[in-house]
């Protein structure tokens, strides 16, 4: 699992460089980038100096729940059917399960948020923005996805 108090830091390192107004996918893109290239150093440190905390079994302590291996999928648009399916089918597809769904219509706007587990995905989380963006596209709703673990970094900023 990804450190996230050091995502943390990166992203608000960009987000201090590139402005408040910067482009959220430019900045998940960076944070992405930046994590994967210095990952393997602060494995190798033992997570040493990233601000994470050890308890007597090893386990990571004092860090906020996230995960590289689950996405947060957010879908807005005008109600119609065929919404939820359109968006589970993308899952399905890439042996992503659903953990968790909520979804409500408010005078005819819909809006669902879906936790998915990606541990088995046969896809990149790429791939699934881009299969996630074609869907939306046809379904006339606006589909933005994001791993759990940069999602919650990304928002405590």
């Amino acid at each position: 699992m990804a450190n996230e108090e050091l995502i943390y830091r990166i992203t608000r390192a960009v987000y201090g460089r590139l402005g408040a107004g910067a482009d959220e996918r430019q900045v998940e893109q960076l944070v992405t980038d930046i994590y994967r290239a210095i990952e393997p150093v602060v494995a190798a440190n033992g997570g040493a100096g990233t601000g994470a905390r050890h308890d007597t079994a090893g386990a990571l302590t004092g860090q906020a729940e996230g995960s590289a291996d689950r996405l947060i999928v957010s879908v807005f648009g005008v109600d119609h059917p065929g919404i939820v399916a359109g968006v589970a089918q993308i899952l399905a597809e890439s042996d992503c399960s659903i953990v968790d769904i909520n979804q409500t219509v408010v005078q005819g706007k819909f809006a669902m948020v879906i936790i998915a587990d990606m541990a088995r995905a046969g896809r990149t989380v790429a791939e699934l923005k881009e299969r996630f963006r074609a869907a939306g596209d046809k379904l006339g709703v606006r589909v933005y996805a994001q791993r759990e673990d940069l999602f919650n970094a990304m928002h405590r900023v």
